[in-house]
């Protein structure tokens, strides 16, 4: 009798597998039938991103570099303020928190790596994570959405920023951030 009950488990086992195709613990596929349909949207955001170095409380350090003046290296943490407007004290509706990185031996050129955070209305508690080269003597750079979190998992899309305030003797500076999203 345990015989066969182990065989008819066995065999059981073995035509479900056939059914769902699965590529062991690590991975499965999900069938359509199974996954929620939804519609995407493609949503614009506009706001100030305050990249702060000077004061009693930077919200960007170094944390690596060398000590020649060719910035080529160096390397910042942030937790910068996101705001609806260009002034400091507009409020604020997230924070960009990350690193960023002179990756470009002859040109200011950034590796930036970061999540925008948002803690205001519909999307508050999702993040965008933004993985891409920022060359930020160009007048609007172009970065991409590569993911994100909360309401934006799968997104997809691309930030368009442009400086509008910078002071070179701190190197605060603020930037103006578009981001277009497509997300669920």
């Amino acid at each position: 009798m345990t015989s066969l009950i182990k065989n008819t488990l066995t065999l059981t086992f073995y035509f479900i597998s056939l059914l769902h195709p699965s590529n062991g613990a690590f991975s499965e596929e999900i069938s359509e039938a199974i996954s929620m349909k939804r519609m995407e949207k493609t949503t614009r955001f506009h706001f100030f991103f305050h990249d702060i170095h000077s004061g009693k409380s930077p919200s960007a350090i170094k944390i690596a570099g060398t000590p020649d003046s060719s910035l080529f290296g160096d390397t910042f943490m942030m937790d910068n303020t996101l705001t609806e407007h260009q002034e400091g004290t507009s409020k604020v509706v997230g924070k960009a928190q990350g690193m960023y990185a002179f990756a470009a031996k002859n040109e200011a050129a950034l590796l930036m790596v970061l999540n925008l955070e948002f803690t205001q209305g519909e999307f508050n508690g999702s993040s965008l994570s933004v993985l891409g080269r920022n060359p930020v003597m160009v007048d609007v750079r172009e970065m991409p959405i590569a993911g994100g979190s909360g309401r934006f998992r799968y997104a997809s899309g691309y930030a368009l920023v442009h400086t509008v305030w910078f002071e070179p003797k701190t190197g605060d500076a603020i930037a103006e951030y578009n981001v277009y999203v497509k997300h669920y």
